[in-house]
């Protein structure tokens, strides 16, 4: 629900432009998340932490992790100071792949906090002071590349695309980590991504025609064909002057014809 919201208050609150296709795009990404909260899938029973040190230390998590600091790294270091000023993918690919990193340590922690109150010994388990590290360093990354994306480009364009950046890869992520698709039906699946597909009609529709002038008063003018461009003829071997019946016969020219 953050696409339509974010748009619509930088349109009342910053004054941005919101035409006719960007509300289409709103109610497309309202449409969009409420069928994939419908069809979510069930989290996987992970109640300690010594479940969560299992799910982290598999080899498909591990692999996962690798591949995303590595991107991480390749973004901050190459991309962001070459690009990041003039493309808006940049920074909003460092914060959606951060976004992994930060959901999965919430996650852990929220164990962590249930256990406390449990009276378990979390504070002495090195994984609870890792999460909590990981937490504050992804969520201090992620808001300093929003607040740069924020600084440089439209509102109402970063957030849409960020939150499509970003539920891919909170879905990734729970897919390879805590695999909640796995208890899934395949009605729930279909439904998932069309879901998913909705809410990224509506971002496009959001940015592709952000700068079209398209209102419902102005929609039957936009829809109407445009006048034919006059055509031209170019005939190198015949020239004919085009008679004009608006000219008397006796002052019609004569009708040339050159042949080559």
């Amino acid at each position: 629900f953050c696409v339509p919201c974010s748009a619509i208050l930088s349109s009342y609150l910053l004054g941005e432009r919101l035409n006719l296709l960007g509300k289409l795009g709103c109610l497309l990404s309202l449409v969009g998340s409420t069928v994939m909260v419908i069809h979510a899938p069930e989290d996987e029973e992970v109640t300690t932490l010594e479940g969560m040190t299992s799910k982290l230390k598999e080899p498909g998590f591990l692999a996962y992790a690798a591949i995303l600091l590595a991107l991480c790294f390749l973004l901050i270091l190459y991309l962001a100071p070459r690009y990041g000023q003039s493309n808006i993918l940049v920074y909003l690919t460092i914060c959606s792949v951060i976004g992994a990193f930060s959901v999965s340590s919430v996650k852990g922690l929220g164990i962590a906090i249930k256990g406390f109150f449990a009276g378990q010994p979390v504070l002495q388990q090195p994984l609870t002071w890792i999460l909590v590290i990981t937490l504050v360093a992804s969520i201090t990354t992620q808001i300093n590349y929003l607040n740069k994306s924020l600084d440089i480009f439209n509102t109402s364009l970063v957030f849409p695309i960020y939150y499509v950046l970003f539920t891919t890869i909170v879905i990734t992520t729970s897919i390879i980590l805590f695999k909640e698709w796995v208890t899934m039906t395949v009605v729930d699946i279909i439904g998932t991504v069309c879901g998913f597909l909705t809410i990224i009609l509506g971002v496009f529709l959001l940015h592709a025609f952000k700068d079209m002038d398209v209102t419902l008063g102005n929609l039957p003018q936009v829809l109407q064909n445009e006048q034919p461009a006059p055509v031209t003829r170019d005939d190198k071997n015949i020239l004919i002057e085009v008679d004009n019946s608006s000219i008397a016969p006796e002052d019609k020219p004569k009708v040339f014809m050159l042949y080559t």
